[in-house]
């Protein structure tokens, strides 16, 4: 018989949330500057809708699955496509498919969407508490936003939870750009320069 020798060969891949996160801060601060009345309309909201919040935090999450992270997989993954969902939902209502697709929108659809992504950010805020606590005080404000989306879409109290969204949405940006910064200097210097906070500990063994 003869002898194989067989060689393992470890591929190490670098942290992608710091990406992700970088990503959904570009996006939500851009965002939360026309909700909160700073800028106007969502035509330019669009390639840092599909470029950041798309494509950056899809990338995170093809990155996060090769660590075998499903939390971070799903996250990115499901954000990241909220975003492209959102944006081609801007395209339609600003008439790039033509004016029969725009003239048939139901924004009220748009509202059960936020209704079902709430529902997501809810359990994957259980899940957050396992992670930290930067990361958990994110989706926190993810809940919060789709809570103001979900009911301004739907004319509920529209002033107020249209201001609850805004202002969720920019706490949102700068908590990311926190944990963006905190992974890439704690990682690139080796010791905590930007503390991000230990998991909760009420779950796990």
């Amino acid at each position: 018989m003869d002898n194989q020798n067989s060689t393992q060969i470890k591929i190490t891949t670098a942290d992608p949330s710091a990406l992700g996160l970088f990503g959904l801060a570009m996006v939500t601060l851009v965002a939360s500057s026309q909700k909160l009345g700073l800028t106007d309309g969502t035509a330019f909201i669009l390639p840092w809708a599909f470029f950041l919040g798309g494509i950056a935090q899809l990338f995170a999450a093809v990155q996060d699955a090769k660590h075998n992270n499903i939390f971070g997989t799903t996250a990115f993954g499901a954000f990241g496509l909220f975003w492209f969902g959102v944006g081609m939902s801007w395209l339609i209502q600003l008439g790039a498919f033509g004016e029969a697709l725009a003239g048939d929108v139901d924004s009220h659809q748009l509202g059960v969407a936020f209704v079902g992504y709430l529902i997501f950010s809810l359990f994957m805020t259980v899940g957050a508490m396992e992670t930290h606590k930067v990361l958990f005080s994110i989706f926190v404000c993810i809940d919060f936003l789709f809570i103001g989306l979900s009911l301004s879409s739907f004319d509920v109290m529209h002033e107020q939870t249209h201001m609850l969204a805004a202002v969720a949405e920019l706490m949102i940006s700068l908590l990311s750009f926190y944990g963006s910064a905190a992974i890439v200097l704690n990682t690139h210097f080796g010791r905590v320069l930007l503390p991000i906070g230990k998991p909760f500990g009420v779950f796990k063994k």
